[in-house]
């Protein structure tokens, strides 16, 4: 469904629709494919020249996955979007479209940590050099610059630390000097921040997260502008990648009410923020969208809103015991590695093993993902938890 508005809200419920094209169906249904037919020699020839642009193979896109791909380039002011298997697929195939052996990459020193593997090992094994960078560097990027710097990759706030970076000032440097800008922009989609507009080439999402927002489907995807499309698209399909129709059909739904979700993801974690940081038990409070964070000037003049992902650290001294004991009694916060749905998550983390061109030296750190369940029952779990870790000292 085509729409003049450019106002997110108005996208997220439109964008991607075509009920015409579906017997009148609101969302876009799945369809499972694998071989199309063509009618003639002609037609099935003209199908491989033009392999992106219509169904031709399943592994190339079906009716389901172009939906999906229509509606978050248009969302997020891209040219076209590339669908993937993962959040990590999209991340290692965005890096592989341009990478070669004797490359040298730039890579964000707080980035997620498959890719930081994806890096120390796969690139390295094909002949790709990866330099860490500080987070925080800004235009200070150009002095790592060499003469066979592919790309520079940023993630922006940080996995685990939520570090903002200053993505004008690293865009301006990579644009004087030719190079491409890939940005994973997982913990503000679909709706806070939009990479693209700021010159980025390559706007990377974790569609898991925040897009499919119920914890219940795999999904990655690649915003690309007009340079970058065909790079990308090839990257995928050279190493097979291909994004299932019934994940497609789950993001596309979760799309729709991605909007009203955030909001309120965004309110309960800057209230979890807030009461964690007058807590005695801990030490700080990682949260860009709070006055007194690092990042919050540049979150505030880059960014239109905060996600409900952020992270803490205990007063150091604080054992493992009592961290235990805190999160092992939580009724409301589950225990597990993704984030972005409707439940509300915790987990104890180690940036400390995650960190070569920075250092990280601090008590515990955990990271929250806020839910959608009634705030005080959220902060009243949390006090059990502190009474539990001041107890097990």
């Amino acid at each position: 469904m085509r729409t003049k508005s450019k106002k997110t809200d108005t996208l997220l419920a439109h964008a991607g629709r075509d009920p015409d094209k579906n017997f009148g169906v609101v969302n876009p249904p799945v369809y499972h494919a694998s071989t199309i037919i063509s009618r003639t020699v002609a037609e099935y020839e003209a199908s491989g020249r033009n392999r992106y642009n219509q169904v031709t193979y399943g592994r190339h896109g079906t009716p389901t996955s172009m939906a999906f791909e229509e509606a978050v380039a248009a969302i997020e002011g891209g040219y076209r979007a590339v669908a993937f298997c993962s959040g990590a697929a999209a991340c290692f195939a965005s890096i592989l479209a341009y990478v070669k052996t004797g490359d040298h990459l730039l890579m964000v020193d707080t980035t997620y940590g498959p890719v930081r593997g994806f890096c120390t090992g796969f690139l390295k094994r094909f002949g790709v050099e990866t330099i860490f960078y500080d987070p925080l560097i800004g235009a200070g990027i150009e002095a790592l610059i060499r003469p066979n710097t592919a790309a520079i990759y940023m993630e922006s706030p940080g996995s685990l630390t939520f570090e903002v970076q200053d993505v004008p000032a690293i865009v301006a440097v990579a644009k004087a000097r030719g190079i491409p800008t890939l940005l994973d922009n997982t913990w503000a989609a679909p709706l806070f921040f939009k990479p693209l507009a700021f010159g980025v080439d390559v706007d990377i999402i974790s569609a898991t997260k925040y897009t499919v927002g119920h914890s219940d489907a795999m999904m990655g995807v690649a915003v690309c502008t007009e340079e970058s499309f065909l790079r990308v698209r090839n990257s995928a399909t050279e190493i097979g990648n291909a994004a299932a129709p019934d994940d497609c059909y789950l993001a596309l739904r979760g799309l729709r009410t991605a909007g009203v979700r955030l909001r309120q993801h965004q309110q309960h974690g800057i209230a979890l923020a807030t009461y964690l940081s007058q807590r005695p038990e801990v030490e700080r409070v990682m949260h860009p969208a709070l006055p007194d964070d690092p990042g919050h000037a540049l979150w505030r003049r880059d960014f239109t809103g905060a996600s409900g992902l952020f992270g803490l650290t205990l007063k150091k001294g604080t054992s493992k015991k009592a961290v235990a004991a805190m999160l092992d009694g939580l009724e409301l916060y589950g225990m597990g590695a993704s984030w972005g749905g409707f439940e509300s998550l915790i987990l104890p983390t180690h940036p400390e093993t995650l960190r070569t061109a920075t250092t990280w030296d601090s008590g515990p750190a955990l990271r929250i993902h806020a839910g959608l369940e009634d705030i005080d029952d959220l902060i009243a779990d949390l006090d059990s938890g502190f009474a539990r870790l001041n107890a097990a000292r």
